[in-house]
């Protein structure tokens, strides 16, 4: 039995120890690092190295200085600019002469009213129709994104998922010739 109280008492006294020697190496740390809570105080010896300078701004490969590159890319919208007027004054005929165009209307006032050129008729328009069951189907998947968007997986998304099969086979039958 005194066997066992010394055991004790020795593991005791070792938990104390091991206790001490984790609050010395704690206030160790705390002396070395400050306090959490003050600003720390910079030491010329704890301060960053400077950065090394920013390398030279290469030229540009064809000798121009930025600000002419400017000046340049302006010039050229402004040519294009220019440009496209011009073309778009031109447009036409192919040019403004006066003898082309009294000629023009010479030949025309000659040509008999059963030669002239007939305009071909305009190509009839579609009417687009969709099948009710195809906007069905639109509104169900619309529907089932919705709630997979939103996370809710439950029966009703399952039922859903169905519903919209179904109406997209459906629709598919229906839109088929």
């Amino acid at each position: 039995m005194a066997t066992d109280r010394d055991e004790q008492q020795r593991d005791q006294q070792r938990q104390q120890q091991e206790l001490e020697e984790i609050r010395r190496s704690f206030a160790e740390m705390g002396a070395r690092m400050g306090s959490m809570f003050e600003p720390a105080e910079p030491d010329e010896a704890q301060r960053p190295p400077l950065l090394p300078p920013a390398p030279p701004v290469a030229p540009s490969p064809l000798g121009i200085p930025a600000r002419a590159r400017w000046w340049l890319a302006a010039a050229l919208v402004l040519l294009f600019v220019a440009g496209t007027a011009f073309g778009y004054l031109l447009k036409g005929d192919g040019g403004s002469g006066s003898a082309s165009s009294s000629g023009a209307a010479t030949a025309t006032s000659r040509a008999p009213a059963a030669a002239a050129p007939s305009q071909p008729k305009a190509p009839p328009k579609t009417v687009t129709s969709v099948p009710e069951t195809c906007v069905d189907t639109a509104e169900l998947a619309d529907e089932v994104i919705s709630r997979l968007t939103r996370n809710i997986r439950d029966n009703r998304l399952a039922e859903m998922l169905r519903d919209y099969t179904i109406a997209s086979q459906a629709c598919r039958r229906e839109a088929s010739p």
